[in-house]
């Protein structure tokens, strides 16, 4: 698992996924197919629990939510209304309907899209495929990031001997429906990547067309004033803390937020709790979804903006004997090259901090904060060069971190 260089195909960074688990003694991590993860929850609640099919558009709290409903006279602590106009009351209202959350506008008083949203377009649109692959390495290598000059390319293996693959590009909001692919993506991909890794063809050609998707990525900056929670209402996964897919963490900070929710619900007692158990909930879960969304646009920024083929010294033998010969000794591929001792450092720094902190037991883990510090201060000033360092912070949502 790692980063290949995307042109030469050689081995750039590699990354540990077994040092952190084994550490712990805790189990390897695992590739899942989403459809799958969600069959599995599914399987395991009592049928009719869940009804799809009839959106959130808004909500309303219930005053006398503390009244308890034994007596006739309470009722719920929350009502949210749907699309069809139905009406659904409940003790709490968890708003987990994604980025264009209408609970969060709800709760927020801000509109669902748009300005005034807090949703802000990356900068990138990604191409997407799956196929069943019978791929040269499978079995030895599972996940594979190629690099080069303003786009990369990344190769999965999920299991069942299927794989997924992502090309991210930077390109203008909108660009599918403004550029003309007349021979289809996997062509227009072939042609964007010539030149790149015969890995990366050989899966494209493999890929048939209605296997291919494309949209835009979109992400918010930290909700650190803005309300997680009000009353007997909270917000969950990328309703509240949306990120690019860089670190394949979107669903997994999810994952973090039902488990610390369901501990702090757990606890309660009685309906006046309700509200200080969820607030609870988001000052747990507050710094560390932060930070995981900052390294994930950070990933994407310094990989398409920063990262270019590293520069190399190679020999030439020819009939004139042995000479060396300098490959892209330009000022980006420098610095690509000098980042590849530190890359190795910061990804040991960041699956530590992803393993140790999941159970959200201290809202603010120091050591990792000054380890990140170091080494991604290091990783800005050897790229500042190639990136602007206001587009960096740009990405880790510091210019709007109060969003």
């Amino acid at each position: 698992n790692g980063i290949k260089d995307g042109i030469r195909d050689d081995w750039y960074a590699k990354f540990d996924l077994a040092g952190p688990a084994e550490s712990r003694n805790m189990p390897y991590s695992g590739v899942i197919e989403r459809p799958d993860l969600q069959q599995i929850y599914l399987d395991a609640l009592p049928t009719g629990v869940v009804q799809n099919g009839d959106a959130v558009v808004r909500y309303e709290e219930v005053a006398n939510s503390g009244i308890s409903r034994s007596n006739g006279n309470g009722c719920y602590g929350v009502k949210a209304i749907m699309e069809s106009g139905n009406v659904v009351e409940g003790d709490v209202l968890l708003g987990a309907d994604g980025i264009w959350s209408s609970v969060r506008a709800s709760m927020r008083e801000e509109p669902v899209r748009g300005d005034g949203s807090g949703v802000s377009y990356s900068g990138y649109t990604v191409f997407a495929g799956e196929l069943k692959y019978d791929s040269f390495d499978h079995g030895q290598v599972g996940y594979k990031v190629y690099i080069g000059p303003g786009q990369y390319f990344v190769i999965t293996d999920i299991g069942k001997g299927r794989y997924q693959w992502y090309a991210f590009l930077a390109k203008p909001q909108g660009s599918s429906a403004k550029e003309r692919k007349p021979n289809g993506n996997s062509i227009y991909l072939q042609d964007v990547f010539q030149g790149w890794s015969n890995d990366i063809h050989h899966i494209l050609q493999a890929t048939d067309e209605d296997q291919i998707d494309q949209r835009d990525l979109y992400d918010r900056p930290p909700s650190v004033i803005q309300p997680w929670t009000k009353g007997h209402t909270a917000l969950l996964g990328d309703a509240v803390h949306a990120m690019m897919p860089n670190l394949g963490q979107g669903g997994c900070q999810a994952i973090e937020d039902a488990y610390v929710l369901a501990q702090e619900l757990e606890s309660v007692n009685s309906r006046d709790e309700i509200g200080g158990r969820l607030a609870s909930y988001a000052k747990r879960r507050l710094i560390r979804s932060a930070v995981v969304q900052g390294l994930s646009r950070f990933a994407s920024d310094i990989i398409i903006r920063g990262f270019d083929t590293p520069a190399k010294i190679v020999t030439d033998d020819d009939s004139n004997g042995l000479k060396l010969k300098l490959e892209n000794f330009n000022y980006a591929g420098i610095v690509t090259r000098m980042l590849q001792p530190i890359l190795p450092i910061f990804f040991s720094i960041q699956f530590n901090f992803l393993y140790e902190g999941w159970r959200n037991d201290t809202g603010f883990d120091l050591n990792a904060a000054v380890r990140f510090a170091i080494v991604g201060g290091l990783i800005i000033a050897i790229g500042a060069g190639t990136v602007e360092v206001s587009a960096l912070f740009d990405g880790l949502g510091l210019d709007a971190v109060f969003g």
